[in-house]
Order: C-alpha cells, then structure tokens, then sequence
C-alpha cells in the first residue's frame, strides 16, 4: 500500500504479520522507517485513519491529510 502522509511519500508492507513503513531514499532505494510503528492488529482499510492521527504534526496547509495512492 503507498500514501502520501502530508506530502510525504510512503509505502506500507505486511511482513511476517506485521506491518513496515518505508520512505524512498534520494538513491532510488527505499529505506525502513523504524519509527512509525503500526499495530500488528490494524486491518489495512484503517491504515490511512491511524496515520492521519499519528502524524498530524506533519499536516501544511498544501498537504492537510493522508491519503492512499493507487
């Protein structure tokens, strides 16, 4: 799953029943966000809300939600 999380770009994989958050790196390689931390427990279609209210310090007047992107 990839969001755009207040103009930042990011993807969101389940791996080995838990969910990781990458950022795309300045080489055109992706790097692990070690402090995002979504519970293992949340189903995909309530990521988007749960990171809305986890990083809303990030929120711009140009970028004021999180939003999946297809």
């Amino acid at each position: 799953m990839k969001v755009n999380a207040f103009g930042r770009r990011l993807t969101i994989q389940r791996i080995d029943g838990s969910w990781v958050v990458f950022a795309p790196g300045n080489d055109g390689k992706r790097r692990r966000l070690t402090d995002i931390l979504i519970p293992a427990d949340l189903g995909e279609e309530e990521i988007v809300g749960f990171l809305d209210d986890l990083l809303h310090e990030w929120a711009t007047a140009e970028h004021p939600s999180v939003v999946e992107v297809k």
